[in-house]
């Protein structure tokens, strides 16, 4: 009789456990899903979008900038 009741019990522990391993996987899921609709965003800017975004970061200078915005009219 007290082997059933430690056996249950012991079970018991079981279906908790099984649901943080699922609440774990789905996580990182969604986490991946996240992750890869952020890059498909950011890979979405036009290239004057890009051009601006340089120019305002300082990593290329005025003369560049018009020379480019230029090219892409």
């Amino acid at each position: 009789m007290m082997g059933e009741y430690g056996h249950g019990w012991g079970m018991g522990w079981w279906w908790i456990v099984g649901l943080i391993i699922l609440i774990a996987v789905i996580w990182i899921v969604v986490k991946a899903m996240n992750r890869q609709s952020t890059t498909s965003q950011e890979s979405k800017k036009t290239a004057r979008e890009i051009l601006d975004e340089r120019y305002a970061q300082g990593k290329i200078d005025k003369a560049e900038y018009e020379k480019r915005k230029k090219d892409l009219m």
